[in-house]
């Protein structure tokens, strides 16, 4: 099977007809000439002189599928050379006094100015494709992902399943389980690359969706200097990204999951879950955001079924786009308490997290003292297990450990002192962590101090 790092957009292969308007020049890479044109005139009017290969670099585009625009530009009476070099393609262009005039009118419409963006059909087309293309997770990646993780090794037969199926994963247990923690392990079970456009043209709109938070730039292998085959190399309207993960928590609300509109740069911006395509999208804390979880499902309920989801455009125009993204929501609450049968039925595979065995909890007790730097010791660790824990009949849950040794390092730093896991100091962080009265009011004082 093709490694998604090394397909090239379907962009690259054939772009598809476009009809011109009447009047209208020629379509450029798939898009009516009239748009291109005046995405070169802000270009332009930005950097004030720019040469045929910059431009076109610019643009994303090909030195040949620019240089005839740039001439019915110049036969139009909007561009002027202000010197050429020894070579054709060494030629610089800069806007006449017509020119400047026709590039403020171009802000006036939209105030894009990166690459052209592709058609809504190459973007469709690509998706998908990569989607056909991406490899099956199995056990070994599985594993290695989930490496650093205590979990129990039932449960990741079920893991790879649910990610393999393209259905939603629905994490739940009591809150301290570790379901955000494995969420975020889970991401790193994508491989290859996927090509992601700067923006998608959907009439006569640009709706922005490279977003470099979310999109990995891959570096790709430098071209040899002093040539122009550094614009001809690839499509400079796609970017070589890792596959997309989006986060999203509380704040996640009807209105973010729909196209956002800039009424000053008259641009749309994708929503999270259209950036996420050929990712992973993680819903965290579902069930606390300022909308209910009913709206909430209401809208993934065709996209999750039908994996196609409908935006809509500030003209009115609605569109389809693909939803090839593996929703994976983590949550406190039971599937069935939060929505009805029909809802829970769309959350394909529902995996509960639950309390620790008191063997894999020691090991997670290892892994905290690691990573906060405090030296392991039977005897703390065993006043942890045995002493506190029964004491309060607090479960095993995984986040405990961190919780409570992280606050000893924090103390022993202030102390200017070697860390130490001593029944006494885990006493005094247990009581701060979980805010229980029963520690005397020096142990600030007297304890840290005075072994």
């Amino acid at each position: 099977m093709t490694d998604l790092s090394l397909h090239t957009p379907s962009s690259l292969l054939k772009s598809p007809s476009v009809d011109a308007p009447r009047g209208d020049a020629a379509p450029v890479a798939g898009l009516p000439a009239s748009f291109v044109t005046d995405l070169a005139l802000r270009h332009l009017a930005r950097k004030g002189e720019l040469k045929l290969y910059a431009l076109a670099q610019q643009l994303g585009l090909a030195v040949p599928e620019v240089d005839p625009l740039l001439n019915q530009m110049r036969g139009l009476g909007l561009l002027e050379v202000p010197r050429r070099g020894t070579l054709d393609g060494d030629i610089s262009y800069a806007l006449t006094e017509a020119g400047q005039r026709m590039a403020r009118l171009a802000f006036d419409k939209c105030q894009y100015a990166g690459p052209v963006p592709v058609t809504l059909a190459d973007y469709v087309a690509q998706v998908k494709d990569q989607a056909q293309r991406r490899k099956p997770l199995r056990a070994e990646r599985l594993r290695h992902a989930l490496r650093d993780l205590v979990i129990s090794p039932y449960l990741l037969p079920t893991l790879g399943s649910a990610l393999n199926s393209g259905k939603a994963v629905y994490l739940h247990g009591d809150s301290g389980t570790g379901k955000t923690f494995l969420a975020e392990h889970l991401v790193r079970t994508l491989e290859g690359h996927v090509w992601v456009p700067h923006a998608v043209y959907v009439d006569g709109e640009v709706v922005q969706v490279f977003d470099p938070i979310v999109h990995k730039r891959v570096t790709l292998a430098p071209v040899p200097q002093g040539t122009l085959a550094r614009d001809l190399s690839a499509d400079g309207r796609w970017v070589r990204s890792e596959p997309p993960v989006v986060m999203a928590g509380g704040e996640l609300t009807l209105e973010t999951l729909d196209l956002s509109y800039n009424a000053h740069t008259r641009l749309h911006t994708a929503p999270p879950q259209l950036k996420a395509n050929n990712g992973i999208f993680v819903i965290d804390d579902f069930g606390r955001q300022r909308v209910s979880p009913s709206e909430l499902m209401s809208r993934w309920i065709v996209p999750l079924d039908r994996q196609l989801d409908y935006l809509t455009l500030s003209n009115g125009t609605k569109f389809a786009v693909p939803f090839d993204v593996r929703v994976i929501f983590s949550s406190n609450q039971d599937p069935q308490a939060l929505v009805d049968p029909a809802f829970a039925r769309r959350l394909g595979y529902k995996i509960r997290l639950k309390a620790l065995p008191v063997d894999r909890y020691r090991d997670v007790v290892l892994q905290a003292c690691a990573r906060a730097g405090v030296p392991p010791d039977p005897a703390g660790i065993d006043h942890l297990v045995g002493t506190l824990h029964a004491r309060e009949r607090r479960p095993f849950y995984p986040c405990v450990p961190y919780d409570v040794i992280s606050k000893i390092a924090d103390l022993d730093r202030y102390l200017d002192q070697p860390a130490r896991l001593t029944p006494e100091l885990l006493d005094w962080a247990w009581h701060t962590s979980f805010g229980q009265p029963g520690v005397p009011g020096d142990a600030l004082v007297s304890t840290p101090s005075g072994a």
